[in-house]
């Protein structure tokens, strides 16, 4: 008989074998178009090379199997989960008045019902397809979940299929995503629903003779249109649409990009941007511009025309510094934080209107991060 050495020595040659196949088979397959979005099987973090920004954590947790506080009897939490699941049911009935609008490259789902009642569902929806959410308020209509990786990217080879669950850990797409949610509601019976996303590479950084990898940092990746119309078209479904209906709304063709925003700088670092666009379609296209980049809209009040923001200090997803996060720097970056500003839209006219920033008192931003912020949105409206 075999002592316990050699069997130990044969599964450490099997073991090496099988990650030598699956190595070279996976450096061969190409993650395609087709490939399926799946955030819920999220993978183990990985080693101490891969420097995780204090914003940019895997998901360790479902929500959903979190204790509430309080105390009820049997006969009433029997209540509470009949009426949960009647509620979950009435969602498959689907939602009249349900559709895809679009303006240029940009779409978003309009809903013939009222924000207070869809913000539940909204939120049930993004548990559901494996997210935590990092912010949740529910009296502004905004919601954003934690950084995720998508494992439909990863290559199902068959030693893949065939080993299951047992080789999650070894693999990792190096990529992260996160997504923002508004509800707006221009009319008290109609909710709009934007879905942005927002994405972060893991890069190498190499000797200077570019050979070794010396360690990995995290850098942002261009937003994709796609992603969020994956799941524009899902939320569809969950509001009640058939999958085909859905598909069908969301593969509509764009219409074509219309550079719409241009940058007026005077002197003494004053600036605004002139939109040629009225003041509802203007509010909309800031709300997107704001929520694709490093902002953090706090609040808004559509009636003055007000976005309540916080800048996110681009060093948090492991960019190089530069102009921007250098006035946000400090000797003690433990102690580093965002400022806050004042968005303002104001129409002035049929089809135009102006964009200011202020700082947190309502006051003109006058300085070069006020003229910055307003680059920033200005290349997100042109984009």
């Amino acid at each position: 008989m075999m002592n316990l050495m050699q069997i130990l020595r044969r599964y450490i040659a099997i073991l090496g074998l099988v990650i030598t196949l699956v190595s070279g088979l996976t450096a061969c397959k190409s993650v395609t178009s087709s490939d399926t979005v799946d955030y819920k099987a999220t993978g183990a973090v990985r080693g101490p090379n891969l420097s995780y920004p204090p914003d940019l954590i895997t998901a360790q947790a479902d929500r959903r199997y979190i204790v509430q506080d309080g105390t009820a009897t049997m006969s009433e939490y029997n209540a509470a989960m009949k009426k949960s699941v009647q509620m979950r049911n009435n969602v498959m009935t689907g939602i009249p008045g349900m559709r895809i609008a679009r303006d240029g490259e940009r779409r978003w789902l309009v809903v013939e019902k009222p924000a207070t009642e869809l913000y539940p569902q909204v939120k049930d929806f993004w548990q559901e397809n494996g997210f935590l959410l990092t912010i949740d308020s529910p009296s502004t209509g905004i919601m954003e979940t934690d950084w995720a990786e998508n494992r439909g990217k990863i290559p199902q080879d068959f030693i893949r299929s065939a080993l299951g669950s047992v080789l999650n850990s070894v693999y990792d797409t190096g990529e992260r995503d996160k997504y923002k949610t508004r509800l707006e509601a221009p009319k008290p019976d109609e909710t709009e629903i934007y879905i942005t996303q927002k994405g972060a590479l893991e890069k190498c950084v190499t000797d200077t003779a570019g050979d070794a990898c010396l360690y990995t940092i995290w850098t942002s990746r261009p937003n994709d249109p796609e992603l969020e119309a994956v799941f524009l078209a899902r939320l569809m479904e969950r509001l009640g649409m058939t999958q085909e209906q859905a598909k069908a709304m969301v593969a509509v063709p764009l219409g074509p990009k219309t550079p719409k925003a241009k940058l007026v700088q005077e002197a003494n670092n004053q600036g605004y941007i002139e939109l040629s666009a009225g003041f509802d379609r203007s509010w909309r296209d800031i709300g997107l511009a704001l929520d694709r980049s490093n902002f953090t809209v706090e609040d808004r009040n559509r009636s003055n025309g007000v976005y309540y923001v916080r800048y996110i200090n681009a060093k948090d997803v492991g960019e190089k510094k530069g102009f921007f996060t250098n006035l946000f720097s400090s000797k003690d970056d433990s102690k580093l934080q965002a400022k806050k500003y004042q968005v303002i839209v104001k129409s002035t006219g049929e089809n135009s209107a102006n964009v200011y920033v202020q700082d947190a008192e309502g006051k003109p931003e006058n300085s070069p991060a006020g003229i910055q912020l307003l680059t920033l949105l200005t290349d997100q409206l042109t984009k």
